[in-house]
């Protein structure tokens, strides 16, 4: 029966690949256009949720002007895959973020991806912009604890019922019923507890390698039987951002969008946002130029290692992995992996820790310089990996189709 239903899938995408469109047409943006910024007007009613601090004063305060904010909304504009027309329209997004309230929770995990918000070296506008959003609980930045810290959770919960997203950081534990993770003074499960704050989210973002598909906890023997967040939450839109950590930048992303149109982004089959993860590390790969000629370190500290060679042949797998690493980077968009010579491991992809974490190229990846056969779309690579365990996967790439379709009967 599982196996029936992800080929049913399959043959959706079959039909027609999702590819990323990053020209729709002038009636659907004019349409956009018009539903954004009805949504933001919207928005622009409301008093902020619970943080009243300013996006102007905020950026003052870091010493951001005005030319750089600017600048940001143009950059994360293209980022989002929408014509320039729209940069005043993100930047007015921007100004609402605290419109929207977030509770974010720690399942299994390292609070990785939080300490990424939290480790930068300077502030920069997406870092500056998660600080004024409406953040009602999380908790490595929250003062509370213990009884104080679950009643601001029951009250958040409560009073934002159906308005909240969820954002989730960290993997499941399912093994010994769930014991291998319980929370709060009542030892609630890691299960319980993901399944009772989702329960009355509007949507749920999973953040990281862990939350989206397990990441290393999920790594083999999977001693505590680690799932992701789409395998047990139900009846709700999921959103992935996995790496490990997610990049902020793709964070801010998601939730811009949601401010903008009070919706989702369009995702992939994984349920990756497809502004963020519709192209390979391969495609906009630096050393790109040298893996078309041939060119590969053969091993490190030699020639081609000196001269930024190809890593292919040292186990990058950038040519299977989806995410925008090499134009967003880290560290305030300083460098990136293969940009300080370390191949890719796939961060971004399920099972990583197991298919992809090792300094040797795929052996069935059937890559060949100059051409190569690795010009896949991100749904087509996707679904490749599907498996009994991603029923839920299938589930929503089906209702992903049937709603590009409904999309396409209407422009």
């Amino acid at each position: 029966m599982a196996s029936e239903r992800i080929e049913s899938i399959k043959s959706l995408f079959t039909a027609k690949s999702a590819k990323v469109e990053t020209n729709k047409g002038e009636q659907y943006y004019a349409n956009l256009y018009e539903k954004c910024k009805t949504r933001l007007e919207s928005l622009q009613e409301l008093p902020p949720v619970s943080n009243k601090i300013k996006i102007e004063s905020a950026l003052e305060d870091e010493g951001v002007n005005r030319r750089d904010f600017l600048k940001w909304a143009s950059a994360t504009t293209a980022m989002l895959m929408l014509p320039a027309s729209f940069t005043p329209l993100v930047a007015k997004a921007a100004t609402l973020m605290n419109r929207v309230p977030v509770i974010w929770i720690e399942l299994q995990d390292c609070a990785g991806n939080s300490e990424a918000l939290l480790r930068s070296d300077g502030p920069k506008v997406d870092e500056i912009i998660l600080d004024i959003i409406s953040l009602e609980f999380q908790e490595t930045l929250m003062a509370a604890s213990g009884h104080q810290a679950e009643k601001q959770l029951e009250d958040a919960i409560a009073t934002f019922k159906g308005k909240y997203l969820l954002f989730v950081e960290g993997s499941v534990p399912m093994g010994m019923d769930g014991q291998f993770g319980t929370i709060g003074a009542k030892a609630e499960t890691f299960y319980d507890h993901l399944k009772r704050v989702s329960d009355d989210a509007a949507a749920v973002v999973a953040v990281g390698s862990c939350a989206t598909f397990g990441g290393i906890p999920a790594a083999a023997p999977n001693p505590t039987d680690a799932k992701g967040v789409m395998e047990v939450v139900n009846g709700k839109p999921i959103i992935n951002i996995p790496a490990c950590p997610a990049n902020p930048a793709n964070m801010v992303g998601v939730l811009l969008h949601y401010v903008l149109t009070g919706q989702i982004p369009e995702l992939d089959s994984l349920l990756r946002p497809k502004f963020a993860f519709g192209y390979r590390i391969h495609d906009n790969c630096e050393r790109r130029a040298h893996f078309d000629a041939g060119e590969y370190v053969e091993e490190w500290g030699d020639t081609g290692a000196k001269n930024n060679f190809c890593l292919y042949k040292m186990g990058c797998k950038g040519p299977m992995t989806f995410n925008n690493c090499s134009i967003v980077r880290y560290n305030e968009g300083v460098n990136w992996p293969i940009g300080v010579g370390r191949g890719c491991i796939g961060c971004s992809e399920p099972d990583f820790w197991d298919k992809y974490a090792y300094e040797r190229p795929m052996a069935n990846a059937n890559i060949k310089a100059p051409t190569g056969g690795v010009e896949k779309t991100v749904d087509q690579f996707g679904l490749g990996l599907l498996t009994a365990a991603g029923i839920g996967i299938g589930i929503h790439a089906a209702a992903s189709v049937v709603a590009g379709k409904k999309g396409e009967t209407n422009e």
